[in-house]
């Protein structure tokens, strides 16, 4: 039997007067957190939700995401975070992809009108039987006509529920990913792959419960909610919440609450660095003093900017590697063996590395190929896609799509992406996705979304277009429209009209040629 939400049990029977969450001027107990959390499930299996269905949670950094996220593992339901970025055609495919029986989504604010997304998603799906809007206010009135609150839910329920029986290879998170083949698909993971990833946090970390985690990372990412939160709730650190990254904030909040664990994208780090007048407006020298450690990933963080925040607060900075699909850590820079800048690390215990050739041969030291990974970290599969599972999982190993190379000693080094995936500020966006809404526009006869270098995000989106004969586009029109149609952190800042596109022999598009 193994059942993450027995974590969180467990905390609440040990140390249940210790601080669990914070939030704002709020914090919550271990004994609290699973008192919600319990009456919460009671509310879902009232209406019907039961072991193996699926629940779509969007919510941003609020306590209601790991309330409801550990309400849902304790029914033996499966969890389908969404981002909260998603547009209401978006949120249908998920909702509809992931056969979600019941959407929890938060009603959202006027910066973020996540709650009229989710519902015209939810309504435009037709496939989901249950609409929960999560209010700011439990107690208010649903602001969706015929939708049900979270509190209402919740409302008379019991405070304690004992965890169902769940087999460790029984999916316990569904996340959606991409790739330029098409269309976000998601990688169920296992009760034991998630067990196992936040274990091997822990233990890299020498995290426990005297630890405090600064939570920015979104926790619909596999980063945020694995890496932080499942592994904080593993040992029973507390964990402050913010709803959005803002570095002045940020510091505010390290010096207030005396947090030893901070996590972020590169950008984070770039941000906490450039923040105007820090030593003025924080006490940096009490931070440096409980903070322990930094660790970064979703991109490669500059080796000048480890040197810059490692001088300044008087800690490493642990950059690790991984996928949604490898739950998500696989690599990771050990404590105990010396740090290489540009280096991702060693593999977790119970997980191995290989770079491959194109035919799936294992290449010597410091030759780049395909980064290939297998153990205890791999997803089960990818939901209702066995040929998209079959192509990446071949001969017991995980194909990455990721171009590295191993060192003599098995330091893991990134190099380059087989795929075109772009990685804008931490964030994947997949150009396949994206052309295929531009091309939905009347003007365009052509396109390429391609990531081109930002000082700041690391990449940027940039579209190139070839206009249909007799039709003119500017990019200001074009960008403007793809605003309406995708979430914030997809569409292009950059579009380059041009009379055509830059060819191979083939016929194929040569994205290189555009790129500068």
């Amino acid at each position: 039997m193994l059942n993450l939400a027995h974590n969180l049990a467990r905390n609440a029977q040990l140390i249940p007067d210790r601080t669990a969450i914070r939030f704002g001027d709020r914090a919550w107990t271990w004994a609290q957190f699973e008192a919600l959390s319990s009456r919460i499930a009671h509310g879902l299996a009232a209406r019907g939700v039961g072991r193996g269905d699926h629940v779509a949670l969007a919510c941003p950094n609020l306590p209601w995401f790991p309330f409801a996220y550990y309400a849902i593992l304790k029914l033996g339901a499966v969890v389908v975070p969404i981002n909260v970025l998603l547009k209401g055609p978006e949120i249908a495919y998920h909702l509809q992809d992931s056969q979600a029986k019941a959407f929890l989504c938060f009603e959202g604010t006027a910066d973020l009108p996540l709650g009229e997304a989710g519902w015209a998603g939810f309504q435009e799906a037709g496939t989901c039987a249950h609409f929960v809007a999560i209010t700011v206010d439990p107690a208010a009135k649903s602001p969706f006509e015929g939708a049900t609150t979270l509190g209402a839910l919740m409302h008379g329920m019991p405070e304690a529920f004992d965890p169902v029986r769940t087999a460790g290879d029984d999916t316990a998170v569904i996340l959606y990913t991409s790739g330029t083949t098409g269309r976000p698909k998601g990688a169920e993971l296992t009760h034991a792959n998630v067990m196992h990833n936040a274990q091997g946090v822990q233990a890299l970390t020498k995290q426990d419960a005297r630890d405090v985690t600064l939570i920015c990372l979104p926790l619909f990412h596999s980063f945020g909610q694995v890496v932080q939160m499942n592994t904080a709730v593993l040992c029973g650190a507390a964990m402050v919440l913010m709803a959005r990254f803002d570095p002045d904030a940020a510091l505010g909040l390290m010096e207030k609450h005396a947090v030893t664990m901070f996590s972020g994208v590169p950008t984070m780090y770039i941000g906490l660095l450039n923040v105007p007048d820090a030593e003025s407006r924080h006490d940096l020298k009490k931070i440096a003093a409980t903070l322990r450690i930094g660790i970064s990933g979703g991109a490669a963080i500059p080796v000048e900017v480890i040197r810059q925040f490692e001088a300044r607060f008087e800690v490493p900075i642990l950059e690790g590697y991984g996928l949604s699909e490898t739950s998500p850590v696989a690599t990771f820079n050990h404590l105990e063996f010396p740090r290489i800048p540009g280096s991702v690390g060693q593999p977790l215990h119970g997980v191995e590395v290989r770079i491959v050739d194109p035919e799936g041969r294992t290449l010597p030291s410091d030759e780049v190929g395909e980064v290939a990974i297998r153990g205890h970290n791999i997803m089960k599969g990818y939901w209702r896609k066995p040929d998209a599972t079959a192509q990446a999982m071949r001969d017991g190993w995980f194909h990455s799509g990721d171009l590295g190379k191993r060192d003599a000693a098995g330091n893991l080094y990134i190099v380059d992406r087989l795929k075109d995936m772009v990685i804008r500020g931490g964030f994947n966006v997949y150009p396949r996705e994206l052309e295929e809404v531009i091309m939905t526009h009347p003007a365009i006869a052509q396109v390429a979304v391609l990531g081109v270098p930002d000082a700041t995000l690391g990449e940027e989106v940039k579209a190139v277009v070839v206009p249909k004969a007799g039709a003119s586009i500017t990019p200001e029109a074009l960008i403007a429209w793809c605003k309406e149609r995708m979430a914030a952190y997809k569409y292009p800042r950059i579009v380059e009209v041009v009379a055509a596109m830059p060819m191979t022999a083939t016929g194929k598009i040569l994205k290189r040629a555009m790129r500068g």
